[in-house]
């Protein structure tokens, strides 16, 4: 066998050996991610169970309270609330650490590594604020935060005008009144209080840039 053929057929092997690694990483990134998605599905089943305390509703801003998150609470005190946009895959928990701000950036509910991470409102923000702050990730597979970004379609925000936010005081209804490009140096992360309204803004990443940012502000509606 000459050397010429013999280096294509190493050529050929490391190819395969590169072909097969790559489609194993692919499987196990699409597998971890499957399984996250499964653990959120799980959690959203149990806020759904039919466990409401009438006592729950007095005084509360809303007459209804559509989730049970006192079983979140029990499993874990860093969880505050819950953020849902319908008609998106946005459903999920939100969780707040001030002592340690990006604790949830990538850990799952549990506290156990996670690339999607879970929402978290800003540090230095808290239920009282008047410009709640939340986190979350823009997944490739659709999860988490990955539908703010299509707010920059206005078909899209035309569609999905009202976010909600659950506490244990209730749900607080926030329609969107702006949507902003731009990139983690931006003013507007600094605006956590407001005289006036009360506001909450979304923010995940955007485009190629790494610092980039999209901004989805809404406004509290007034009952």
């Amino acid at each position: 066998m000459t050397k010429k053929k013999i280096s294509f057929g190493i050529l050929i092997f490391l190819l395969s050996a590169a072909t097969v690694l790559c489609g194993y990483k692919i499987y196990s990134e699409l597998s971890v991610r499957n399984c996250e998605k499964q653990d959120f599905d799980a959690i959203v089943r149990l806020v759904t169970a039919d466990e409401k305390d009438d006592s729950e509703t007095e005084d509360q801003p809303y007459a209804e309270q559509k989730r049970n998150l006192k079983a979140l609470f029990n499993q874990n005190s860093d969880c505050i609330g819950w953020i849902y946009i319908p008609g998106t895959a946005i459903n999920y928990p939100v969780m707040h650490t001030p002592s340690n701000p990006q604790k949830y950036l990538r850990r799952d509910f549990y506290g156990n590594y996670s690339q999607s991470g879970v929402p978290f409102l800003d540090s230095r923000c808290n239920l009282k604020s008047t410009n709640l702050i939340i986190y979350g990730h823009n997944m490739r597979n659709g999860t988490m935060f990955s539908d703010v970004k299509n707010y920059a379609n206005a078909a899209f925000r035309k569609a999905h005008p009202v976010i909600e936010f659950e506490t244990a005081n209730g749900i607080y209804k926030f329609n969107v009144i702006d949507v902003k490009i731009t990139d983690t140096a931006d003013k507007k992360y600094n605006e956590i209080y407001s005289e006036n309204d009360r506001f909450l803004t979304l923010s995940t990443c955007y485009g190629n840039q790494e610092s980039g940012r999209i901004l989805v502000t809404a406004k509290e509606e007034i009952q």
